[in-house]
């Protein structure tokens, strides 16, 4: 156990691999939302919003039509079932909470930093499955005829466009969090002790 814990103790917030690792799986989490290509989130959405009041803008058909299809490819790979997704969060739970530990409580840098890099990843990781689970409602609904497909399409990309933003947000939090702590962690040990 002994060396384990060693192991947790480096020199995290100085290392240059750390804060590569950390914009690496923050920018590939930023690029977008379940698969689906932003260019097409956007084109409906920005058609969405000027034709709130006009009826539906001319070439939505086919991107509306376009975005469904997506919708009805990439959704079901973030299903998560009851019991699944109780094991996750248990598992995931267990491993932050025994890394904040061992970070906070016992002073290990490695493990601090594993929780700054893990656990807004975690919560990313949430905010996904709770999308995919609002886009398949609004894809359930756009197949059983109770919303058009323009509708369903642009109820889709709001939602999409929210959670970009919910996560770009998150992605600066995370990040200041951890410069600032990292910087903090090295002003008070400046030769890694």
């Amino acid at each position: 156990m002994g060396g384990v814990v060693d192991i947790l103790g480096g020199r995290s917030f100085a290392s240059l691999w750390y804060w590569l690792a950390f914009s690496v799986a923050w920018t590939w989490v930023g690029r977008g939302a379940l698969g689906i290509p932003t260019d097409l989130v956007r084109r409906i959405h920005a058609a969405g919003s000027r034709a709130a009041g006009d009826g539906p803008a001319p070439g939505l058909r086919d991107d509306a039509l376009l975005l469904l299809d997506w919708l009805s490819l990439v959704t079901p790979r973030w299903q998560v079932g009851a019991r699944d997704g109780m094991v996750l969060i248990a598992a995931a739970a267990f491993v932050l909470s025994a890394l904040a530990v061992l970070g906070f409580a016992y002073g290990r840098e490695t493990a601090q930093a594993m929780v700054l890099l893990l656990g807004p990843l975690a919560l990313a990781g949430a905010l996904r499955v709770r999308l995919a689970a609002q886009l398949r409602t609004v894809l359930a609904a756009a197949e059983a005829g109770r919303l058009a497909p323009d509708a369903a399409a642009a109820q889709a990309g709001a939602r999409i466009v929210a959670h970009l933003r919910t996560v770009r947000a998150l992605s600066l939090a995370a990040v200041a969090l951890a410069a600032v702590w990292g910087t903090l962690w090295m002003l008070r040990h400046p030769n890694g002790l």
